[in-house]
């Protein structure tokens, strides 16, 4: 695909991308926006929304998605929906904040609910829409101390599927992105944590503790993740749904 045709593929499309003021998000809405799209970014992080959005010339769209009762009632005219916004905690089970799994459930899972119920009429009118879920490895594959993120991904990849049966007469796909551990401000900081509490460098946290299970022993590039969402908006994917593009190094394929 030629430089030009690349940047006409989503022209005239509407996309919203939530938690996209930084990491993963970010690069998905540069990737969309380079790609034609208008881009809303949705944050809890103002200025870190109205920045993007003012680089990107779209607009930006300030909401914790975390308090669900506040969409409810939303109807949005977006032709793209990318649901990213996500967060972590980790500990075991039995000592896990009731609070905590609650909140991990309605940001990962009951808001992309929501979102997609917002911005399906929308979509069947036209004939046509791309919701993008980013999942995860842990979408696929379960891991101890993540009880909340590894049910939130678990019920998100059902959620894509029941999209994508719903949505597939009104041509509106719905897929999941699965990567591993991408090369993100978070990531890194869990990284410079890990060293710290074991004694170890940073490069035998990632192959000793971090990415065992990865066959490459690297982390995802947010710029990868981005790709693999702009390629399921095309319209060359037009036949790709209820799917899962994967990058996590080999994880799964254990």
């Amino acid at each position: 695909m030629t430089k030009s045709a690349s940047s006409a593929m989503l022209a005239g499309r509407r996309a919203l991308v939530t938690g996209a003021a930084s990491g993963i998000g970010a690069s998905v809405a540069r990737r969309l926006a380079a790609a034609g799209a208008h881009v809303v970014v949705c944050d809890r992080d103002r200025e870190g929304a109205e920045r993007l959005a003012e680089e990107l010339s779209g607009e930006a769209w300030v909401a914790d998605l975390g308090e669900t009762g506040a969409l409810a009632d939303l109807r949005i005219e977006a032709d793209i929906l990318v649901n990213n916004a996500g967060i972590q905690h980790v500990s075991p089970v039995e000592d896990f904040p009731p609070d905590r799994f609650a909140l991990i459930l309605r940001l990962m899972l009951e808001a992309p609910f929501l979102l997609s119920r917002a911005c399906l009429p929308h979509m069947y009118d036209q004939g046509w829409g791309r919701i993008v879920h980013m999942s995860s490895a842990h979408g696929l594959r379960a891991s101890p101390f993540k009880s909340a993120y590894v049910s939130a991904k678990h019920g998100l990849e059902g959620l894509s599927k029941v999209l994508a049966l719903e949505g597939a007469c009104h041509g509106v796909t719905s897929n999941c992105v699965n990567p591993g551990y991408v090369r993100t401000q978070l990531v890194e900081k869990q990284i410079e944590d890990q060293a710290r509490v074991h004694g170890l460098s940073e490069d035998e946290v990632l192959t000793g503790v971090m990415l065992t299970q990865s066959a490459i022993k690297r982390l995802v590039e947010p710029d990868e993740v981005a790709a693999a969402v702009s390629y399921l908006c095309s319209n060359e994917a037009s036949f790709v749904t209820g799917s899962n593009l994967v990058l996590d190094g080999g994880w799964s394929a254990h």
